[in-house]
């Protein structure tokens, strides 16, 4: 995206943040957010300068609530919190992870009800601007009180803490601020605790999920496309008065597109009349617009809770302008986003278990028609044979990857915060579940187009024959056993890269 998106808090859409973690568009702040958010800063600084105890502004944190710490003490208060906070583990998030969190953070600060400075929110979206993005570890969070330990690593740069990453290289935080032209910043009252509140980590793995399924969710359907080319497959199934009867927007959504995608099929028209032997295909075929409808309403019902909760403010106490209130409450808590992210990992691993059925239809001569294992002499070929086992491993192991993550919790912080959401794994393991889609529908995509070719001179569709131009250009025709290997990391590659996206029309921008 060229233009530069004005970010104006509490309005971030599904295509903006898509665009932020597939790139980095150029962003600048409404003018608007600041005069809010300085009336917010203006009424901590009064509480901060009185007796009165309020969390998170003069107390202890968690069950360190009730402890009055001096005035003299505050942005120790604020520093020790970062520091003591910093407890991640693992590997650290990708770049368009951190630079989505990097942007909900900022944005739900600017809506003015957490009480930071606005040069804390403008040093955020510098860090984005600048391409210096925190170091932050994967693990360490259960997604109530927010993402506390991810976003003390994120938050933490501002203060000189932790390490950052530019172009590849690990550098140390102050490094980075110096490349980013920012200071080495101290904490006021409140600061800390917002800018480490809330659930923005959790929101922008979940994020990314989605946004990687979406991918895998249309390849999926161009890999149906050339499967049911391949078999000579009915197309009736994709009569709109059948979903219609139903009524699943979904459905209707995704047998409109196979029907657009299949107009005109030479492959088809070659096989209709009385001679026609198919009369009911599997359900791996015929059933495609029932359960990738199902699958496509949850990415829209998910979609839907992620922007939502991308535009909220979280964290924890919450700053009233209006009326001079500061409340505590559990805004932080991000069930929302780990039943979305659960949703995402049952929807995904039904699209991957979907397609390896049809990967094993496809080798399978009894039912297919064609010559087994889809190759020529099968015997001293094996064909495709074990990456159909390739195929079945990851649909087996996301079967253990979609147990609701949301069920789980185990209580923290000496019982203070007895019931967690697990939301950042449940979005964290969305990532392991789309690359494992990923490769099974590059897997079907392959031998689809091996099968259809058998039925060479024949043509399929127009955007079908794009798809599978697009594909030999990259993986040629399997003719005897060959190292299979790169095969599948290229195509794996070619469906994460999106370069099939623009063949299937729909969408989930509906989602807004």
């Amino acid at each position: 995206m060229s233009e530069t998106i004005t970010l104006v808090p509490g309005a971030l859409s599904l295509d903006t943040l898509r665009s932020i973690y597939r790139g980095r568009p150029a962003l600048t702040l409404d003018p608007a957010a600041y005069p809010r958010m300085e009336r917010s800063r203006a009424l901590i600084d009064k509480i901060a300068g009185g007796d009165e105890a309020v969390y998170g502004v003069n107390t202890g944190f968690g069950k360190l609530a009730h402890t009055h710490i001096a005035a003299s003490d505050l942005e120790k208060l604020q520093r020790n919190l970062i520091l003591s906070h910093a407890t991640g583990v693992g590997a650290p998030l990708a770049d368009g992870v951190v630079r989505l969190i990097l942007v909900i953070k900022a944005v739900s600060l600017a809506v003015g009800a957490s009480g930071v400075r606005p040069a804390l929110v403008d040093a955020l979206l510098k860090l984005y601007e600048a391409d210096v993005l925190p170091v932050v570890p994967g693990k360490g969070s259960v997604g109530a009180s927010g993402d506390l330990a991810p976003l003390a690593h994120l938050c933490g740069v501002l203060l000189g803490i932790g390490h950052v990453r530019v172009q590849g290289k690990t550098l140390p935080a102050e490094e980075g601020l110096r490349i980013a032209g920012l200071p080495v910043f101290d904490l006021k009252a409140k600061e800390g605790l917002a800018l480490i509140n809330g659930t923005q980590v959790s929101t922008g793995l979940a994020l990314a999920g989605l946004f990687e399924i979406e991918r895998t969710f249309k390849a999926a359907l161009v890999a149906g496309s050339l499967s049911v080319e391949a078999v000579m497959g009915s197309h009736r199934p994709f009569d709109a008065r059948i979903s219609a009867l139903r009524g699943q927007p979904g459905q209707i959504a995704v047998a409109a597109a196979f029907r657009e995608v299949l107009a005109g099929s030479e492959l088809n028209a070659s096989h209709q009349g009385p001679d026609c032997h198919r009369v009911q295909d599997p359900y791996s075929l015929r059933c495609q617009p029932q359960v990738m409808g199902a699958v496509l309403d949850q990415m829209r019902q998910a979609a839907r809770t992620l922007v939502i909760e991308a535009n909220g403010v979280t964290d924890n106490p919450l700053v009233l302008v209006d009326t001079g209130e500061v409340l505590s409450g559990g805004n932080f808590h991000a069930e929302p986003v780990a039943m979305a992210a659960d949703q995402l990992a049952i929807a995904a691993s039904e699209i991957g278990a979907l397609a390896e059925r049809r990967i094993a239809m496809l080798i399978d001569t009894t039912i297919s028609g064609l010559p087994p294992f889809l190759v020529a002499e099968p015997g001293l070929n094996s064909g495709f044979m074990i990456a159909h086992v390739t195929a079945a491993a990851l649909a087996s192991e996301n079967k253990t990857l979609a147990h609701p993550a949301s069920v789980d919790s185990l209580p923290t912080s000496a019982n203070q915060e007895d019931h967690v959401s697990m939301a950042t794994f449940a979005a964290r393991r969305l990532g392991d579940i789309a690359g494992n889609v990923a490769d099974i529908v590059g897997i079907e995509l392959l031998a689809a187009i091996q099968g259809l070719e058998f039925h060479r001179p024949l043509k399929t569709t127009e955007r079908l024959e794009q798809a599978i131009a697009t594909i030999r250009a990259q993986v040629p025709r399997y003719e005897v056993d060959r190292y299979f290997a790169p095969d599948l990391a290229a195509i794996g590659a070619l469906v994460r890269d999106g370069s099939l996206d623009h063949l299937m029309p729909v969408s989930l921008e509906t989602a807004q």
